[in-house]
């Protein structure tokens, strides 16, 4: 509450300084430079400051580019991602292009067309000429992108080796994620939120014969190099699952069935080998090594060393715990992923275990 009331206090303070610096303005004569209306030297001015703010605009500009490169993410994990990729650096190169041509002139043409006493604005009510010119360049653009995005999207949703595709199911729920993977013959069992019970936590038609072979798991592992389409549900609220590295998202949407397809094509054990990774998991180490000197001499447990894994992450704000609703990815040589599947319990094994 002293808090509050001393800001209060200081606010009506400077509340009061500024109503009477007005008095004092009113207070003195009328002189020759407190004209509302601007003579040359304040059109010389201003002309000026547009100028240097464009300049300083720019210098700005260049230098966030150059300083925070390093938090671009690094080459893409997936066979879609270069072309995902290549339409967000195209789409950003003509609107950094507009905005260096257009921000140019803006600052040029004010500091050029400055007003002087005397001189009158050349006044046109129209130009079909230039109407055209500056309707028909951002349609083209803009189409071009468009038809651009939309073949870009096609072939990430029908990729071509569909038939080969690997059907995982991610499973949304306040907050975490589990996976269902499709057993020998690659159908997911039918599911539904109301056969929820027990272990049967994903809500699986346990008389579905589709069913029994199917594998839960809390952590997704995939094949390196092998499509896989994902199959999205959701238990309660609408979350995102948002795969950052492999250029991926897709809302999960309760009632209803959503699906996206990649084929991953780089491990884990690749990611973190790259230089891009090497030097991003040295920073947040030697950031960790710093806080933890001041754990230490706190006498509070210490922060462990980082190391890269993927992971799937939710992208919709969807209550208390979102920030951590996260599940880690494993992406692996087949023979590894393999190995992982036949240490996993199938449908049928976990519900005879427990009637």
């Amino acid at each position: 509450m002293t808090a509050l009331l001393i800001v209060v206090v200081a606010a009506l303070l400077g509340v009061t300084v500024w109503q009477i610096s007005k008095i004092f303005k009113l207070s003195k004569p009328v002189g020759e430079g407190d004209s509302p209306i601007a003579n040359n030297k304040d059109n010389e001015k201003q002309g000026q400051l547009m100028l240097i703010f464009m300049i300083l605009f720019y210098a700005f500009m260049f230098y966030c580019f150059y300083e925070y490169s390093r938090f671009y993410l690094p080459e893409s994990a997936s066979e879609h991602g270069h072309d995902y990729d290549q339409l967000m650096f195209i789409t950003l190169g003509v609107i950094m292009t507009v905005q260096l041509i257009t921000q140019a002139l803006l600052h040029y043409f004010s500091y050029k067309y400055r007003g002087k006493q005397g001189k009158r604005a050349l006044f046109y009510a129209d130009n079909d000429k230039l109407e055209f010119i500056w309707t028909i360049i951002p349609v083209v653009v803009l189409a071009g992108l468009i038809i651009y995005g939309l073949f870009s999207w096609s072939e990430i949703m029908n990729p071509v080796k569909k038939e080969e595709a690997r059907v995982i199911e991610i499973y949304a729920y306040q907050f975490n994620w589990k996976a269902r993977y499709s057993g020998e013959d690659n159908t997911l069992g039918k599911a539904n939120v109301r056969l929820i019970e027990g272990v049967n936590q994903l809500g699986v038609d346990e008389n579905d014969p589709y069913a029994q072979d199917d594998v839960i798991t809390r952590e997704l592992h995939l094949p390196v190099d092998e499509p896989v389409i994902f199959k999205f549900r959701s238990q309660d609220v609408l979350h995102s699952a948002y795969f950052p590295f492999f250029r991926a998202q897709m809302n999960v949407v309760p009632g209803m069935v959503t699906q996206f397809s990649f084929t991953p094509s780089k491990t884990t054990k690749e990611m973190r080998n790259s230089d891009y990774m090497v030097d991003k998991v040295e920073r947040i180490n030697d950031i960790r090594e710093e806080k933890n000197e001041v754990l230490e001499a706190e006498g509070k447990s210490t922060l462990d060393s980082y190391e890269f894994d993927y992971y799937l992450m939710c992208n919709k704000i969807c209550g208390v715990s979102h920030y951590n609703m996260q599940m880690k990815v494993v992406v692996e040589p087949k023979e590894d992923f393999e190995e992982w599947m036949k240490e996993q319990q199938q449908f049928k094994e976990v519900i005879a275990q427990n009637n």
